[in-house]
């Protein structure tokens, strides 16, 4: 896909992270965003980034998961719900620049982002950064990432 949310390979995905959360390993970017359970049912059904009214109330809720998940200690849930904010940043941004979200042409070229090809989809993701920034700052998060790699 070459936006980061490729979730071939990886750990095995008929693991339950909340009982194994040992077993849940970071990855780059988006990686595992629709495999890792129960997380990704928990969070997939409030992701939308169709305009900047649903992106508020989707990064509004998955934050909220966030804020559950890390009174949990929960940590693979906490970078799960970072990884569908940043998703909603990049699928927005990606629709922002490029009309329709395509990024290559019908030759296999990648094709010039446009300043903006969809302004309502740069709000939504304007919104979805704010939230993911606040994960990416949160002292919590950045401590449990750095346990969670030294495990």
């Amino acid at each position: 896909m070459g936006d980061g949310s490729d979730d071939s390979g990886g750990p095995e995905y008929d693991t339950d992270f909340r009982e194994n959360p040992d077993e849940y390993e970071i990855g780059r970017g988006e990686e595992g965003v629709f495999k890792v359970e129960p997380y990704k049912s928990e969070l997939l059904p409030l992701w939308s980034y169709k305009e900047e009214e649903s992106a508020r109330e989707s990064a509004e809720a998955i934050y909220e998961r966030y804020e559950k998940y890390r009174e949990n200690d929960e940590f693979p849930g906490m970078d799960m719900a970072r990884k569908y904010l940043q998703m909603g940043y990049t699928r927005a941004m990606r629709y922002a620049k490029y009309s329709g979200g395509t990024k290559y042409g019908d030759d296999g070229e990648e094709l010039e982002p446009e300043q903006w090809a969809d302004e309502e989809k740069r709000e939504a993701a304007l919104v979805f950064e704010e939230y993911w920034e606040r994960v990416r700052e949160d002292e919590r998060y950045r401590n449990a990432k750095e346990r969670h790699r030294d495990q």
